[in-house]
């Protein structure tokens, strides 16, 4: 292959949109998180009650009209927010762009539930009428609804996907960015993973029934995940999308390029509903190494508790 050639397989991250419980740009999250602050708080789900999770605090309508709000989802305006930072953070000439020519290309763990308890909560005053249903409920509880908001926020017409992968979501979603661009299907990609894991009560009463929801008498102080006095997980919503271009096209424009995505894998446990197997996260591992060309440091990757990377059977 050519030297040219190879240059066109490179995808390169140029723009970086977020909101998380600790910030809503790539600047405030970092500084952040050195700083070691934490965005879980106090939060009041229906049913159960006072919780502890992490919430967002992003502004919907900077990208959004109320209208636009009302109708769609709680993760359609997280991505179509995130979306809109990585594009203006990614400095493209937004309005000369080729919109057939861009992708949107979305994890998400779970879709739907929000809008489905929503409008059971509402029939519920009502006798169960079904008549007073929302006619929106079934393009809110499509599973491509986030990236297809998207689409509509930014005038997209080239392709879009919203991939189920549960934790690997985000992951799946830069995978099926970066294979789109090397295929030459697309010549930029929105990719990334959302989540509105908070807003249906299902998700902390399923924890809550394993007792698995963590709880302290101060919140910031309730996830712990590396510590010997964790005593659960905390529930939180949030997401994150980049602009991938291929290197040429980068370079050619003058972007200023993040990173490099140099090798990627995805597995499956084939074992366990939710349990991962190390052994897979291993292979998974090993697997994306090689791909990427590079060697481990001197390590005995095997042996080592290693975080999962891998697309698990269902969670």
């Amino acid at each position: 292959m050519h030297s040219a050639d190879k240059d066109h397989q490179r995808i390169v991250i140029t723009g970086v949109g977020l909101t998380s419980p600790i910030g809503d740009s790539l600047p405030e999250y970092r500084a952040n998180l050195l700083a070691g602050k934490s965005g879980v708080c106090d939060y009041e789900t229906r049913f159960i009650g006072k919780v502890l999770a992490g919430v967002c605090h992003f502004d919907p309508l900077k990208h959004q009209k109320r209208k636009d709000i009302r109708r769609g989802t709680r993760s359609g305006s997280i991505a179509v927010y995130c979306a809109n930072e990585a594009v203006i953070d990614s400095k493209i000439d937004w309005t000369s762009r080729d919109k057939s020519r861009v992708g949107v290309y979305l994890g998400i763990t779970e879709h739907g539930n929000v809008e489905t308890e929503n409008e059971i909560y509402e029939i519920s005053k009502f006798g169960y009428d079904t008549s007073v249903w929302s006619h929106h409920h079934n393009p809110r509880t499509v599973a491509n609804n986030p990236a297809g908001e998207v689409t509509l926020s930014l005038n997209i017409t080239g392709p879009h996907l919203t991939i189920g992968a549960a934790c690997a979501a985000g992951n799946a979603g830069f995978i099926q960015g970066l294979q789109m661009l090397r295929l030459g299907e697309v010549d930029l990609a929105l990719a990334g993973g959302v989540s509105e894991s908070i807003h249906t009560f299902g998700i902390f009463a399923s924890f809550k029934s394993q007792n698995a929801l963590a709880t302290h008498t101060e919140p910031h102080k309730a996830c712990r995940p590396f510590d010997v006095d964790r005593n659960g997980i905390v529930v939180a919503e949030g997401g994150a999308v980049c602009t991938l271009e291929r290197l040429p096209d980068a370079l050619a424009r003058g972007a200023r390029i993040y990173g490099e995505i140099v090798g990627y894998a995805m597995n499956s446990d084939a074992t366990d509903f939710v349990l991962p197997d190390r052994n897979r996260q291993v292979e998974c591992m090993h697997l994306a190494l090689s791909r990427a060309g590079l060697r481990p440091c001197d390590v005995d990757i095997v042996s080592s508790h290693a975080t999962a990377t891998e697309q698990g059977d269902i969670e």
